[in-house]
């Protein structure tokens, strides 16, 4: 049995769940999100709980049993609190701004960089007293869509990754760099 496919979703009382067409449908105060299901794998509510079961032990139905689980945990925690991913932008002269629905960044190249804000996604810029002489900006991305988000950031990440000499760059919060030694006198 997947240790994560028998684990039950606790179903908060403000999210309504249904399941239509191999879609199981997650309404919450947040927003609407759908999750997939797929044939051999069933979705039950049990005493305010939503248990996945899978019909059978075959690899392929197992590994699909704690993703469809997973998916659906997803779902609930999203239309109910939200996801949040923190990223920093280090670096002398890189900053960001949120201009109506678009995000501009100037990160050391010839040109600003407009990037377009997902709907369903907020973006709150700090600039917070820190280490590396303040020269940190830190980029607060939330929404209720964690896949949309993850990928958001990683766009957004993936315009100037972290340099492996020096450490400038767009990071994630919790990311750590290892710095490389770089040139010697000789």
């Amino acid at each position: 049995m997947s240790r994560v496919g028998k684990k039950p979703i606790k179903i908060p009382a403000n999210v309504k769940i249904r399941q239509e067409e191999g879609q199981l449908i997650v309404e919450g105060p947040k927003g609407k999100l759908s999750s997939p299901i797929y044939p051999g794998i069933s979705i039950e509510t049990k005493e305010g709980c939503l248990v996945v079961a899978r019909d059978n032990d075959a690899k392929r139905w197992r590994a699909l049993h704690g993703l469809v689980r997973a998916l659906a945990a997803n779902a609930v925690t999203g239309v109910t609190e939200g996801f949040r991913v923190e990223m920093d932008l280090v670096g002398i002269g890189y900053k960001a701004e949120v201009r109506g629905s678009s995000l501009f960044f100037s990160l050391g190249y010839s040109h600003p960089i407009e990037y377009p804000i997902p709907s369903g996604i907020t973006v709150k810029i700090e600039k917070l007293p820190r280490t590396i002489q303040n020269y940190i900006t830190t980029l607060v991305l939330s929404g209720f869509d964690k896949a949309k988000l993850g990928q958001f950031a990683a766009n957004i990440r993936a315009l100037r990754p972290p340099d492996p000499y020096k450490g400038k760059g767009l990071r994630y919060k919790d990311e750590r760099i290892k710095l490389k030694v770089g040139k010697k006198a000789a």
